[in-house]
């Protein structure tokens, strides 16, 4: 039997609470890399992907943002809530996985919730 870290552990027990208290909202997941941030807004209903940004994206690196910063992680929250409400969805909950809210998470989550996304 594999082991199993702390993180993967963590993750496991945030999306669990998660998927109780959702209630039929899409859950909006972030990934933080050491030099990136990624977030999509995923409906574990369907499965399906409903919206992406990351810091890989033409729109933020054309701003001139490094990834690994606090200013990154924000225009990513803008833009994850602009393609959300492209997609339809105004109310998610959010993922922060086995990541502290606090920094480049935090951050990006505050853009989000400006953008006009509700959690």
């Amino acid at each position: 039997m594999a082991h199993i870290t702390g993180s993967e552990r963590r993750k496991a027990r945030v999306r669990r609470s998660l998927r109780v208290a959702a209630k039929g909202r899409p859950r909006l997941s972030v990934f933080r890399s050491d030099k990136n941030i990624y977030a999509q807004i995923i409906d574990d209903a369907t499965g399906r992907t409903l919206a992406a940004a990351s810091t890989v994206d033409k729109d933020v690196k054309a701003a001139g943002k490094s990834g690994s910063t606090q200013a990154a992680a924000e225009s990513v929250g803008k833009l994850i809530a602009e393609r959300g409400k492209q997609a339809g969805v105004g109310e998610v909950i959010f993922d922060r996985g086995s990541y502290l809210y606090h920094g480049r998470v935090k951050a990006l989550a505050d853009a989000a919730r400006e953008g006009g996304l509700q959690f």
